[in-house]
């Protein structure tokens, strides 16, 4: 029988929970519940039967927690279609910064403050040297992911950041597309990105705690084409929705370990990792973000301010007329809001239609 993230949760998160006590957060509590409650009768739901052969069939509610591995998959697809909105018809290159290891222990610590820092100081370094004229010129646009884990679950904190290959010069409306398979150099982004981030942490009462190397060390920044937009986005789209383990990897749990596969990335071959329950709890717990944190920003030509101006070279680079925007159309109510029961479902025994017989209360007893 497969196991589940639900799975291990209930078995071994109470001996967890008290165990860690006051030292764990409140995001880590409240991740680990909803996983756990996620599609049971805790959370209610809907019985439908079969008027043909009196089948019963339940139907509990999705816990909808950004760190379920049952709950991201239409998210994913539903942003996805948004980006199409901004994408821009040009090539594009992906960004990657990344925590130096010294300051890992600081942002598992004070995970709100280092990853907003992380962003802040990773996105106006690439913006102030796009806008130098020897590589781009002018303003650029960028959409920043953070990812925090390794595909073994270790702890290595990064920001990804699709951007167009070019920029709108300092007349509004000129495109400069970057040079052919060029965006920005490395070595001189990892040092101003540095940089960026010393100034930051300078103005917290963390900065006393970090050892003087890492403001001399190289830091590590990658830069890669990738594409068309739309190419792009299909790209990132999984890294923004897709949870640090999925219950697709999870392979055993046995003798109170879990063992689960993972592609390791230089080789494309498939390894095996075993943990004490324990310790893979805890390592899928420091990628829980902090309640509210936002891990997808907009910068630049795609910051919301920028709709106007976006639209506009939209069309110039697609050398197209312009075409009245479609009537807005109603917001659709989500499953929570509407009034409207679930279609009816097909009955597993007989095929026919089955009927929404009544709901469950969230909190509700398992069915018999």
């Amino acid at each position: 029988m497969a196991i589940e993230l639900a799975d291990i949760f209930q078995r071994y998160g109470p001996a967890y929970r008290a165990r860690y006590g006051p030292r764990l957060p409140p995001s880590h509590r409240q991740a680990m519940r909803a996983i756990e409650q996620c599609r049971t009768a805790a959370l209610g739901g809907q019985v439908y039967a079969c008027p043909q052969c009196n089948q019963v069939e339940y139907r509990y509610h999705s816990c909808r927690n950004r760190h379920c591995p049952k709950c991201q998959h239409e998210r994913a697809q539903r942003w996805l279609a948004r980006q199409e909105e901004l994408r821009l018809p040009v090539p594009y290159f992906l960004l990657t910064f990344t925590l130096p290891a010294p300051l890992r222990a600081l942002a598992r610590q004070h995970p709100r403050l280092v990853y907003d820092c992380l962003f802040r100081a990773s996105a106006a370094a690439t913006q102030e040297l796009a806008r130098d004229e020897r590589f781009i010129g002018g303003q650029i646009g960028m959409v920043g992911v953070l990812h925090t884990w390794t595909r073994d679950l270790r702890f290595h904190p990064h920001v990804h950041y699709l951007a167009p290959a070019g920029g709108v010069a300092t007349d509004g409306q000129t495109w400069r597309p970057a040079r052919k398979n060029f965006f920005l150099p490395v070595k001189a982004l990892s040092r101003l990105f540095r940089a960026h981030v010393q100034r930051l942490l300078q103005e917290t009462p963390l900065y006393a705690h970090i050892p003087a190397r890492v403001w001399r060390d190289e830091w590590v920044v990658h830069s890669k084409p990738v594409g068309s937009g739309q190419t792009a986005l299909k790209y990132l789209a999984p890294y923004i929705f897709r949870v640090a383990l999925s219950n697709r990897r999870l392979v055993k749990l046995d003798n109170d370990r879990v063992t689960f596969k993972y592609t390791e990335s230089k080789t494309g071959q498939t390894k095996f990792c075993a943990l004490p329950a324990e310790q893979f709890i805890h390592r899928f717990l420091q990628h829980v973000l902090p309640k509210g944190f936002v891990k997808v920003r907009y910068y630049g030509l795609f910051a919301r301010r920028a709709g106007a101006r976006r639209a506009a070279l939209q069309q110039q680079l697609r050398q197209t007329p312009p075409t009245p925007d479609p009537p807005p159309k109603a917001a659709s109510p989500t499953p929570a809001e509407s009034d409207t029961p679930p279609p009816p479902l097909r009955c597993p025994r007989c095929g026919s239609d089955m009927s929404l017989s009544h709901t469950l209360p969230a909190l509700a007893r398992s069915p018999p």
